[in-house]
């Protein structure tokens, strides 16, 4: 992912390296992995922050890529959910080959615009397309956490059901409308059985009907590819939505 870097707490200061054991892997698609690390000596981060993550192979080559955490701190456990890239150098050995015991290097915690945290007040819109569900997972975490009665809706698109990320846990009355988070789908290649839509990519219908209001004035955080991420944000403002509280995470080819 391509993400503006504010390092740590937002307090500034020099990201170290620091190794991180995997302590479980559980398997969230057929092609994506959330993975569970002991990090000693983690600082913390927010729920919408994202490390870094390096390998070194024996030759001493390393690669490193960057990763959303997944959920919101938690003494120095992490938790990263990593989507396989095809002939990518990282995401492979991450989601097949990483066992538990077996350490990797972190660096963090990185971004400090792209956060949400339980002192806000305002109503909040997560849209997450694909794997951008990962940082907007945290949040609805965070905010069950922190016990928070701020008012959520997030609104996934994912190309067919078997893609969902946390499917079990988004379709739990802890987390739906119930519990204060509405979640709606749009799904663009094949839909559930009595789905009452055809599969179609996101539109002012989704938005509008998914969302808040532009009145009410929520944060809105949306991430996924660019153009989905163009598309939703265009959208947003199109309907009224301040654009100063659209914020946006995007990914595209990082070779995985």
């Amino acid at each position: 992912m391509a993400r503006a870097a504010v390092p740590g707490r937002l307090s500034g200061g020099r990201l170290l390296w620091r190794v991180a054991t995997l302590v479980e892997g559980v398997a969230e698609t057929a092609t994506a992995r959330t993975l569970v690390f002991e990090a000693p000596g983690w600082p913390g981060h927010l729920a919408g922050q994202h490390l870094d993550v390096r390998l070194t192979a024996e030759d001493g080559y390393q690669a490193q890529r960057s990763y959303s955490l997944a959920a919101p701190a938690d003494g120095d456990q992490l938790r990263l959910t990593v989507q396989r890239v095809p002939d990518g150098e990282v995401s492979p050995y991450l989601t097949g080959q990483l066992a538990p015991g077996d350490p990797v290097e972190v660096r963090g915690p990185v971004g400090g615009w792209f956060v949400w945290r339980p002192t806000d007040s305002q109503p909040v819109l997560l849209v997450a397309g694909g794997s951008g569900i990962v940082p907007l997972m945290a949040m609805i975490r965070a905010r069950r956490i922190a016990g928070s009665r701020v008012p959520f809706r997030l609104i996934y698109s994912v190309r067919t059901p078997a893609e969902r990320y946390y499917a079990d846990e988004l379709g739990h009355p802890a987390v739906r409308g119930d519990a204060g988070v509405d979640v709606s789908f749009v799904h663009t290649r094949a839909v559930p059985d009595g789905w009452p839509q055809p599969p179609h990519r996101i539109g002012v219908a989704d938005i509008n009907s998914g969302g808040w209001p532009p009145e009410f004035e929520p944060s809105c955080f949306v991430c996924g590819p660019t153009g989905f991420v163009e598309t939703v944000s265009d959208i947003l403002v199109a309907l009224g939505h301040d654009a100063r509280r659209v914020k946006t995470e995007r990914f595209g080819p990082t070779g995985g």
